[in-house]
């Protein structure tokens, strides 16, 4: 799907220029540069805020003030109110695992500090988070589901069912669909929330993890194609956030994970490894019928060595976390990105 690239206007509340129609822009590649202007909001303005790094202790702050560069192009500057207006009466909803919920309570926190006087309700239904405001009547939704295809509780033990989705009609009558997954694919051993794959009537003990995925994501798809209606709900598929455990993969070994990292990577290229998820997620989408935007984070958070809480999770000082994301921070990101394809 082509990105069509957008430039500012340098004038009173940063009006947007129409998209270009003479030239594409890529938005996914890039690099980070420093903005004065950043963060987008202040954490302890955000009552509901999670993955707060600053107020679990973190004493650096220099990666609040990085902003995405696309290489051929500007970003327009998220705008909340116009975001809000845009999406009037809408449903939203992040579909996904702990990544979603860092985009989600990102773009929450965002949309809250953009209307600090607009009445909200933040309610929890099971899996199912919603923060809506009443001004708008907009909902904006996460609902937890890392797998996106069924783990059913049997006899044997968790059983991961590649070909099957049962839960699909949580998800209609959205308006804006972002799903995610991929992290849970990659657990094993104790962390793997799992006891058996099935495919069809054939359950087997393991197999090749990201074999797995690509069957699952190939079942969502087709679920996405037989299932939504485009004319009426639009679908993004948020891309694979990178993790940064080990400092090889970036050409400092004796950093060893994402623990006292304060800079990112100088793009617009990584070092490392590409992310075998990555290749996957293109490669099921681009079989799709159905258009689904790719939110490409990849490369963006392959250099951001820097974002993760580490050890400021609000965990205590013995867990890392190299996984997630600060707030304010990366996520917030992926959300402008959302903003832009949305416009």
């Amino acid at each position: 799907m082509a990105l069509w690239c957008f430039h500012l206007l340098p004038l009173l509340l940063s009006s947007l220029l129409p998209p270009s129609s003479s030239a594409a822009c890529d938005f996914f590649q890039g690099s980070w540069v420093v903005d004065e202007f950043y963060p987008l909001y202040n954490g302890s303005s955000c009552p509901f805020i999670g993955f707060n790094c600053l107020s679990n202790g973190r004493p650096d702050k220099e990666y609040l003030k990085y902003r995405w560069k696309p290489t051929a192009c500007e970003l327009p500057r998220f705008n909340g109110q116009d975001f809000l207006e845009r999406n009037r009466g809408k449903k939203i909803m992040f579909v996904g695992d702990s990544l979603s919920n860092n985009m989600w309570q990102s773009l929450t926190c965002m949309l809250h500090v953009a209307v600090p006087n607009s009445k909200y309700t933040l309610t929890q239904a099971g899996s199912l988070n919603t923060f809506y405001l009443e001004e708008y009547g907009v909902s904006i939704m996460f609902l937890k589901n890392g797998f996106l295809v069924d783990l059913a509780y049997e006899k044997i033990g968790k059983v991961l069912k590649l070909d099957s989705i049962s839960t699909g009609d949580q998800w209609k009558g959205v308006d804006i669909l972002i799903f995610n997954s991929f992290h849970w694919w990659a657990h094993t051993g104790r962390s793997q929330t799992w006891d058996y794959f099935q495919v069809g009537d054939k359950v087997v003990k393991e197999m090749d993890h990201m074999e797995a995925y690509k069957i699952a994501l190939t079942t969502w798809g087709k679920w996405v194609d037989s299932s939504i209606d485009i004319s009426i709900t639009k679908v993004f598929f948020q891309g694979v956030a990178a993790v940064h455990t080990d400092g090889k993969e970036w050409k400092d070994p004796e950093a060893g994970s994402c623990l006292r990292q304060t800079q990112p990577i100088l793009g617009p290229t990584y070092p490392g490894p590409s992310h075998p998820g990555e290749a996957i997620v293109k490669s099921v989408l681009s079989g799709m019928e159905k258009p689904v935007y790719l939110l490409d984070i990849t490369l963006l958070t392959q250099l951001r060595k820097d974002g993760h809480p580490s050890i400021y999770a609000g965990e205590g000082p013995k867990y890392n976390d190299c996984s997630h994301w600060c707030l304010p921070g990366a996520p917030d990101t992926w959300n402008e990105l959302l903003y832009a394809a949305l416009l």
